[in-house]
């Protein structure tokens, strides 16, 4: 099956696996972060455990030995909570609400993963599962009229179509605000970050002569960006979006990694820090203002530089092709087995004709550089690999009784997992991008192909984004430019994954990695010459 076929909601070949067939008992695995979660060791009662006359019969030895493993037991109970991981979120429950259950009847009775003392797991029967359920029916995106009364506002402020002339989507906007104050003062992208201080001066100085009078109003020129790095984190983005930036045609807005389509524009950055205000989409087109007024400029005739009309920029959010979380609380009462909407529904929405750029990675050792990366303490192999063996107990509880889906967009599911290893099941992510976006407007990357022939991947880039080639002498300034983001040399000195972490990951990942390479058609992205 082609791409093309995927683009509008096609259906793979369903074989109902048993797990899918049988009923199972329910288990209660998900809960209600908005409330803090106690063991039922701590809350419940203590049954009466012998009677005032029995208490007396007992020797003294005896009710001594007694009342001291009780105090032993109370003192270990306190020091394991207040050692907890402090890391984690702050209302994730304990590990063991999610550790896989076996129920009699129920298919996975005989497929839970055996866990030896050393820690391996026998895979097979939970990547058989995987396998499985891959065969899925792909997601109907929302109706259009759906998609724009769920954020009526957004779609209010921007047009349906934009400037013929100008290859990046822009329009003119009327400017209805106070010719004295300061047009950038109430942005949260420059109240949130001193870095961006310099730009946003140099932004508001400039602001008024960039103003068009036309029929006694006053109109800016607004921009999106042209073409959207979606991820994945820890898969060269960084490097990727600062490489494009030296081509002539591809200018720098404001911030390179803005993450407003999954998580500012709700209001959040991190669930454990909270909702605060939303940052509006006039914040976020304020991050395009530079590329807006070189544009402008050469609209106006005052540059004299026609080359401005084929300008382009983007953005490199590693957030774009994954994070839904944000629905999952704002609709919690509706509990939905799956986000109502996806990111890529809006963007869609607004810009049918949208560029999407993906890099990717070999998922097991993207996870290992996630960990280390975003761990600050105690970082190790060997807590790696522990941290990896509860992920997957975690994922196959849910699989239990959720959807293949479901689990890997499960908000629940993803703050109690100590590492991100859903983030390494690409495939899904990108069926559901497929579903609204053609694949003539996705270009899919590998890291590995990236770093091994960097100038051949970055004009396959410049291709996709309909730019010209590069004089000599850009050329050598782009592949002389040392590599961005790479590990620390702390992270380096705790050295590679444990083999046992390695060969457990891969095996978890070969599902989803097959089937990606099949939709793909390219059998590199099996990654099964990684090391």
């Amino acid at each position: 099956m082609s791409l093309a076929d995927c683009s509008h909601g096609c259906q793979y070949n369903v074989h109902r696996s048993v797990a899918e067939g049988c009923e199972c008992r329910p288990v209660r695995t998900f809960f209600d972060f908005r409330y803090r979660i106690m063991s039922e060791n701590l809350t419940g009662k203590w049954p009466p455990l012998f009677s005032a006359t029995n208490l007396w019969s007992l020797s003294k030895v005896k009710v001594m030995s007694f009342l001291m493993g009780l105090t032993l037991m109370f003192i270990v109970m306190a020091s394991y909570l207040l050692l907890w991981d402090k890391e984690g979120f702050l209302f994730t429950a304990s590990p063991e609400q999610f550790r896989p259950v076996v129920i009699l009847g129920s298919p996975l009775a005989t497929a839970a993963p055996d866990v030896s003392p050393n820690g391996v797991l026998d895979m097979k029967p939970l990547v058989h599962i995987i396998d499985s359920r891959l065969e899925y029916t792909l997601r109907t995106p929302p109706k259009l009229e759906d998609v724009f009364e769920a954020d009526s506002h957004l779609f209010s402020r921007i047009p349906r179509h934009f400037l013929p002339s100008i290859k990046s989507p822009c329009w003119w906007e009327r400017f209805s605000g106070d010719l004295n104050s300061d047009p950038y003062r109430k942005n949260h992208f420059r109240l949130s970050s001193k870095s961006f201080k310099t730009v946003y001066e140099h932004l508001k100085s400039s602001f008024q002569q960039h103003l068009l009078p036309r029929d006694g109003s006053l109109f800016r020129l607004r921009c999106l960006p042209f073409f959207y790095i979606i991820g994945q984190p820890k898969c060269g983005t960084t490097d990727l979006f600062h490489r494009l930036l030296l081509h002539p045609d591809i200018k720098f807005n404001t911030m390179k990694e803005p993450h407003w389509w999954t998580r500012k524009r709700f209001g959040y950055i991190r669930f454990k820090d909270g909702f605060r205000e939303n940052f509006s989409v006039e914040d976020y087109l304020d991050l395009f203002d530079l590329e807006a007024h070189k544009i402008q400029e050469s609209l106006s005739g005052n540059s004299g530089d026609h080359h401005a009309l084929q300008l382009i920029t983007g953005e490199a959010s590693a957030s774009t092709m994954w994070d839904n979380q944000a629905w999952s609380y704002l609709h919690s009462a509706d509990e939905e087995a799956e986000p109502p909407f996806l990111t890529q529904d809006f963007i869609h929405a607004i810009q049918p004709d949208a560029r999407i750029i993906i890099m990717l990675r070999d998922p097991v050792e993207r996870l290992y550089s996630d960990y280390l990366y975003f761990k600050v303490a105690n970082k190790s192999a060997e807590d790696f690999h522990l941290k990896v063996l509860e992920s997957i107990h975690l994922f196959q509880s849910c699989l239990t009784m959720r959807s293949l889906r479901s689990c890997v967009y499960n908000t629940s599911l993803s703050n109690a997992m100590p590492v991100r290893l859903h983030l390494g099941m690409y495939v899904v992510f990108i069926l559901d991008w497929l579903t609204v976006f053609h694949q003539d407007q996705i270009l899919v990357l590998r890291l590995e192909d990236y770093a091994a022939n960097l100038k051949t991947t970055i004009k396959t880039v410049f291709d996709f984004l309909s730019v010209g080639p590069l004089s000599e002498q850009a050329e050598a300034a782009l592949t002389k430019r040392p590599m961005l983001n790479r590990r620390r040399a702390a992270d380096r000195n705790l050295g590679p994954m444990l083999p046992t972490t390695r060969n457990l990951l891969r095996e978890f990942h070969q599902p989803f990695n097959r089937k990606l390479a099949s939709a793909l058609h390219n059998k590199a992205f099996f990654w099964t010459s990684s090391p």
